[in-house]
């Protein structure tokens, strides 16, 4: 069993940001409930220093609003705060405790740049520590007091090795000469914001197989899409807990016109009759009524299609990053994602001074591989019709 403090005041919680004020790297990790709640909130924060670890439960407090005491310990340039695949946690905080973040060290990026097969913590710790972290509470719902012993010791073990496995991969970086690659990763995940999550009333053309209805069962569909959010909001359930895509599409292709027909449809539940039917019945209805005008155009992705000599430059950097990907022992995707060089293929740079100016490119990899990429892109095979790696 692993020994961890609660922390479930928020007299504890100030004295525990007092501790942490005087400490120079801790670890974090976070638990949270969007796997059953339509809104979904921090539920816990793991806290590891060398010496000790805590569970902070907001929920005993009032909310993750109010942990705003630990602020500073987020913010402060003199803490390393350690998180394993920190993208979801910075999210999470940032949105529901308002932190701003400085001096973040991320083990799972760590692990991306060192080019290790396997970049899950539960791998990494039984990398280096020969131990296994318990995985048998995953799916817990973790808004449901009170908290068990498994999932207390769960929440624990994961940020129990976090510490000493910073300094053991940043050795490793250091040695790989990589560690000023992840500084500015790093630094790049404490700026991000992420926009405020608003519902898509367009989100029922992403249902598998709803480019294929006719227009009255897309028109149904689209109806049953708005009937489920908005249940799944009064119920504060995620919307497939309230009725699955899959029998969403059913119910849209078969138009039952009985609450008999409704019945016989899979996933719909006695349950589902007895709180739903009526709604489900209604929006089929509304939405025969209704009718589907020509399906929206989608937001696009911003990329253009590509004229012959720019793809012939794509398939050229392409090639020159598997190679190199290689040698580097490297996923492509880690050393250059594809839309940073589809970006350099439009732009066709002249210089090394002119890679600092495409956004997508990363500052680490314009100063180390720029020269190269120049060279590819001034290559006399740009004419070059081979095929692109994949």
């Amino acid at each position: 069993m692993a020994e961890y403090t609660r922390i479930e005041t928020r007299r504890e919680l100030e004295e525990l940001a007092t501790l942490l004020l005087g400490e120079s790297i801790v670890g974090f990790d976070t638990e949270a409930d969007s796997f059953y709640h339509y809104f979904d909130k921090t539920c816990l924060l793991q806290v590891a220093t060398r010496k000790q670890m805590f569970l902070v439960d907001p929920l005993a407090m009032g909310g993750p609003a109010e942990m705003d005491s630990l602020g500073p310990v987020m913010a402060s340039p003199e803490i390393r705060k350690v998180f394993h695949a920190a993208e979801y946690d910075i999210y999470v905080l940032k949105r529901d405790c308002g932190f701003e973040f400085a001096n973040l060290f991320d083990t799972m990026i760590s692990a991306q740049l060192l080019g290790y097969p396997a970049i899950g913590l539960s791998a990494i710790i039984e990398h280096h520590f020969h131990t296994t972290l318990p995985k048998d509470e995953q799916r817990s719902d973790w808004s449901v007091r009170p908290l068990t012993e498994n999932q207390l010791d769960y929440a624990a073990a994961d940020v129990k090795y976090l510490i000493r496995l910073t300094e053991r991969l940043e050795r490793e970086l250091r040695k790989a000469e990589r560690l000023d690659w992840a500084h500015e990763e790093f630094a790049a995940l404490t700026r991000r914001a992420w926009p405020i999550r608003e519902f898509d009333r367009l989100g029922y053309l992403k249902i598998k197989g709803a480019r294929n209805l006719e227009p009255d069962q897309l028109a149904v569909l689209r109806e049953l899409y708005l009937v489920r959010d908005r249940r799944a909001r009064e119920v504060d359930r995620p919307p497939f807990k309230v009725l699955g895509n899959r029998t969403v599409l059913e119910i849209a292709q078969n138009l039952p016109d009985s609450p008999d027909a409704l019945r016989n449809i899979k996933g719909v539940t006695d349950l589902i009759l007895r709180r739903m039917g009526h709604e489900l019945m209604s929006a089929v209805e509304r939405g025969r009524k209704k009718g589907h005008g020509p399906i929206p155009k989608m937001a696009g992705t911003g990329r253009r299609r590509m004229d012959r000599r720019t793809e012939r430059r794509m398939n050229m950097l392409k090639r020159w990053r598997s190679k190199r990907a290689g040698e580097l022992k490297l996923d492509p995707g880690v050393l250059c994602p594809n839309s940073a060089l589809e970006a350099v293929a439009w732009k066709r740079p002249d210089s090394v001074e002119d890679l600092f100016e495409v956004e997508e490119l990363k500052g680490w990899f314009a100063r180390e591989f720029g020269a190269e990429l120049i060279a590819v892109i001034n290559s006399p095979d740009e004419g070059s019709r081979d095929a692109a790696p994949r």
